[in-house]
């Protein structure tokens, strides 16, 4: 296979994380188990359909040009059993995500893992899914996961000798540009300065408007901790049957909700607190290959046209959360105008657009700049509020267990305290939170305010 360079974005993603802050993505899958020994079937079997998933065989290495760009390579001696790891008996499948989510991805080869958890009681396991999202956006994540938890999926899926992801036709790395393009590309470079100028002053004005609370703010101590909150799809359909607007609104407007009792009941008071979110947008879009109209990625839907198409494609909104308004419903109806004032600008402005910026950076910068860019991100957001979109998927099972709980784990940012992951499965909603362990002791309050505020938007439309 001929190394495929990493796509900007990827490379700033796989520079700005430390051994002290590991900024992988995960996701944990609870399964019933069909008999005792079902965690260590799954396991086996794991390591059987990971050694047929295309891309998965992949490592990512420096190259000599462009000067300190990367790229991925397939690795020579890439054994899918190093990568998945049969843990002891665990109690608490959050506590040990937890304690995992906070071990940095062995950066030498393929930067994947799965740790497969056997329940203490014998009735249930639990897998935890680890990928750098340098490896694999929201979109790419999904779709890994559910080769590797789907049978139909990964019984077609090629051997690894064809696997890896399909090379950008870029050429040489060092090629003089067609004299007949000069003018597009010089077009092309107006257009990408002018847009990062645009980017670049609203996240300068987010970063100056702040009205977080000291709760989401954290030293980055690299220590983790993660939990999860559920809720019944049918409510969120009859708020949503009794209010208007998307799904997506009501998930934030819940998270909204939730922290304000959160911060209520810890002691540090919600007034006056209107915290940053930054909900990633996906530019996989079945109707638009250049991005343009790209879809919130927790709007529970697959916008993807490629969704194995190696590279993130991502950018941003950001929304405050109206976490000091006393009302539910009067939050609702904030989250839905800020997120219709954000859908109509497009995911290609404002401060969430900042990964677009990453392509205007010249691979020597992602190099020397990771550190600072890492730290910069809690100056224009206070929190990352993430989706996977698995709506309308159903019946994922490994070793003859059904999947009953999945919980996404987002990345945690240095500097910042909380990270929520959202998504759908079956007729449940369920949140992952993955916290700093030293700043948020309490996650585990946070998990029910959520479920609370579901409960009382539910009641608030009933009445």
């Amino acid at each position: 296979m001929t190394p495929e360079l990493l796509a900007p974005l990827d490379l700033a993603f796989w520079n700005i994380e430390s051994a002290g802050h590991p900024l992988h993505m995960g996701g944990l899958f609870v399964f019933d188990a069909d008999t005792p020994d079902a965690a260590r079937r799954a396991a086996d079997l794991l390591a059987t359909r990971a050694a047929r998933i295309p891309g998965l065989n992949t490592r990512i290495r420096p190259v000599l040009l462009p000067v300190g760009a990367a790229a991925r390579h397939v690795a020579p001696d890439y054994d899918p059993s190093d990568h998945v790891h049969l843990a002891a008996p665990v109690r608490d499948f959050h506590v040990a995500a937890g304690a995992l989510m906070q071990q940095p991805l062995e950066r030498g080869r393929p930067p994947w893992a799965a740790h497969v958890l056997p329940g203490a009681n014998g009735t249930s396991f639990a897998v935890l899914l680890m990928f750098h999202h340098a490896h694999a956006d929201g979109m790419r994540a999904a779709s890994y996961a559910l080769s590797l938890l789907d049978p139909a999926a990964a019984d077609w899926a090629p051997a690894p000798g064809g696997g890896a992801p399909r090379p950008e036709k870029t050429g040489p790395a060092l090629r003089l540009p067609d004299p007949r393009k000069l003018p597009g590309l010089l077009r092309g470079a107006v257009t990408d300065a002018g847009q990062a100028l645009s980017i670049g002053s609203a996240m300068a004005r987010a970063a100056w408007n702040v009205h977080s609370s000291p709760a989401l703010v954290s030293r980055g101590t690299g220590a983790r901790r993660a939990d999860g909150a559920v809720v019944d799809l049918r409510d969120v359909d009859r708020i949503r049957r009794a209010t208007g607007g998307t799904v997506n609104d009501i998930l934030l407007a819940v998270v909204a909700g939730g922290l304000r009792r959160w911060l209520d009941k810890r002691g540090d008071g919600s007034d006056g607190v209107r915290p940053r979110a930054l909900v990633p947008v996906s530019l996989r879009d079945p109707n638009s290959h250049n991005g343009r109209n790209g879809q919130s990625s927790t709007n529970g839907q697959n916008s993807t046209n490629d969704p194995s198409a190696s590279g993130n494609r991502l950018s941003g909104y950001l929304t405050r959360l109206p976490v000091d308004e006393p009302e539910p419903l009067a939050r609702l109806r904030a989250v839905r105008q800020a997120m219709a004032r954000n859908k109509q600008a497009g995911p290609a402005t404002g401060p969430g657009a900042a990964a677009l910026l990453a392509d205007v950076i010249p691979p020597l910068g992602h190099r020397f700049g990771g550190g600072l860019i890492a730290r910069s991100g809690r100056l224009f957001y206070d929190l990352l509020i993430s989706s996977v979109p698995l709506r309308g998927v159903r019946g994922l099972t490994l070793a003859n267990s059904p999947v009953r709980e999945a919980y996404p784990l987002a990345p945690l940012a240095p500097g910042q305290s909380l990270a929520v992951g959202i998504t759908t499965y079956e007729d449940r909603v369920f949140y992952g939170l993955l916290a700093d362990a030293v700043a948020v002791p309490d996650l585990d309050v946070l998990a029910r305010s959520l479920t609370e505020e579901a409960a009382e938007l539910v009641a608030a439309c009933g009445s």
